[in-house]
């Protein structure tokens, strides 16, 4: 490297140095309080393999010593995530002057919760993986369904996430449901309710936030969203209920967004794909767009357009 080009990187270092003084949160520099993500996703697969067992395999598994295998898991678990959560817990005010002994018993506390949790996780993901095969006439198998549904995984990563979020976990299960996003385009937060027998079909493009409540036995297809109707109010509208309410045995199709906290749509009402809906749904709707147009131009010249028209048993609503 010529001394010029020595010269200009040290200027360029220094400048950013400097830059580094500002303290905003973007010039935190402290490792101490920072998350290892590769540990978290590390937690993840393990957990995964737990909740699956007969899935997930690294090749040294044996099956012939379960318990074994497990418990090297949980020991492995326990120490990387409490870890973790402690490295969480030092970031916060709440914790600013909390000795590290009693940091890292607190950490190790919502550790062994969580974990006494997994039976019930189990329970909802064999539901979820139920679901899925009692809804998709083209599965042909439920390890078919384990290992190759996207949807699954998603709901799975959500089904651990939730349990942190309820123990108040902070930050931890985001990045969990995040790693799910970014591997089967389905958002899921972690805070958000759903009951079981939870089904994304086709899923990606799927996003469920934070307050919202599903029911048990519903489906939903790809594109869907229960969202927030407006999020103007930035941190003020934090801790209000901003998603909607699905009732049980509700299926909502490709494309519908499901918006505001106050809207409900009630038990066994179907939505059509590409509603718009932001008010409450009585139980047993049926709703779709009403009288779609579709416009057909052939290559001969030849121009002729269709309207689907189905009366009175379809409605639109937004």
């Amino acid at each position: 490297m010529t001394l010029a080009k020595e010269n200009e990187i040290q200027n360029i270092a220094e400048e950013i140095m400097a830059d580094y003084q500002n303290d905003r949160p973007v010039d935190q520099r402290d490792v101490s309080t920072q998350i290892d993500e590769k540990a978290i996703l590390d937690v993840l697969q393990k957990l995964l393999r737990i909740l699956y067992p007969g899935y997930y395999r690294r090749k040294s598994y044996s099956p012939h010593d379960d318990y074994r295998n497990l418990t090297f898991f949980l020991e492995e678990i326990v120490f990387k995530l409490t870890r973790q959560i402690a490295g969480v817990f030092r970031s916060l005010p709440d914790y600013a002057h909390v000795d590290e002994p009693v940091i890292q018993r607190e950490a190790q506390q919502r550790v062994f919760a969580f974990l006494h949790r997994i039976p019930k996780m189990r329970d909802y993901v064999n539901s979820d993986l139920e679901a899925a095969f009692d809804g998709d006439p083209a599965a042909k198998s439920r390890e078919e369904i384990v290992l190759a549904y996207p949807g699954l995984l998603a709901i799975t990563i959500y089904r651990i996430a939730h349990e942190l979020f309820l123990l108040k976990v902070p930050l931890i299960p985001r990045m969990m449901t995040e790693y799910g996003h970014s591997e089967t385009g389905v958002d899921i937060h972690p805070g958000a309710t759903i009951g079981r027998y939870f089904f994304i079909d086709h899923a990606t493009g799927v996003v469920v936030g934070e307050t919202a409540v599903i029911g048990d036995h519903v489906k939903l297809y790809q594109g869907v969203t229960i969202g927030a109707l407006s999020t103007r109010g930035g941190q003020k509208l934090k801790g209000a209920k901003r998603h909607p309410t699905i009732e049980d045995n509700v299926t909502i199709y490709s494309g519908a967004s499901i918006l505001g906290g106050e809207t409900v749509v009630g038990h066994d009402s179907v939505i059509g794909g590409n509603s718009f809906i932001t008010r409450s749904i009585k139980p047993g709707t049926r709703v779709s767009i009403k009288n779609q147009e579709l416009q057909i131009d052939e290559r001969d010249g030849t121009s002729f357009k269709e309207k689907e028209i189905t009366p009175g048993a379809w409605f639109y609503t937004i």
